[in-house]
C-alpha cells in the first residue's frame, strides 16, 4: 500500500484551485443572470409593443361603436342631435369614471402607511412604559 498522502495536492494549492473554481462558477452564474435577463427584457419589450397596439385597435373599435350609435340615433333625430346626445354620454361617463378616480386617489394620500405607523408608536409606547418600570 501506498501513502495517500505523497499523491495529495498541497493545501495552498487546493485553496488557489477552489478559489479559482469559485470565481469561475460566480462569473458563469452572472452571464447566466445577464443572458436570462435581456431574454427577459426583449420579451417584456414585445408584450408592452402588442398591448399597446391592441389598445390603440380597441380604441378604433370603440370610435366605431361611438359612429354607430350616432348613425342608429340619427334614424329617429337629426344628425347633429344625435352626435350630441352621444358626446353628452360619454362626457359623463368620463365625469363619472374621474370622480371615482379622484375617491380612489384621495384614498391613497398621503402615500404613508398610516395603520402601520400608528402600530409602531403603540409599540414605542409600550416599550418606553416597560423599560421605565
Amino acid at each position: 500500500m501506498s501513502d495517500s498522502g505523497l499523491d495529495d495536492p498541497p493545501v495552498g494549492e487546493l485553496v488557489q484551485r477552489a478559489s479559482q473554481q469559485l470565481t469561475h462558477l460566480v462569473r458563469q452564474e452572472l452571464q447566466l443572470a445577464r443572458r436570462e435577463l435581456q431574454d427577459k427584457g426583449r420579451h417584456a419589450g414585445v408584450a408592452a409593443g402588442l398591448v399597446g397596439g391592441a389598445g390603440l385597435v380597441t380604441l378604433y373599435g370603440v370610435g366605431a361603436l361611438v359612429a354607430a350609435a350616432i348613425l342608429l340615433l340619427a334614424t329617429v333625430v337629426e344628425p347633429w342631435a344625435a352626435a350630441l346626445i352621444v358626446a353628452a354620454v360619454l362626457l359623463a361617463v368620463a365625469g363619472g369614471l374621474a370622480l371615482a378616480g379622484r375617491r380612489q386617489a384621495q384614498e391613497a394620500l398621503p402615500p404613508v402607511p398610516a395603520e402601520a405607523a400608528d402600530s409602531v408608536q403603540d409599540d414605542v409606547r409600550y416599550l418606553k412604559e416597560r423599560t421605565s418600570r
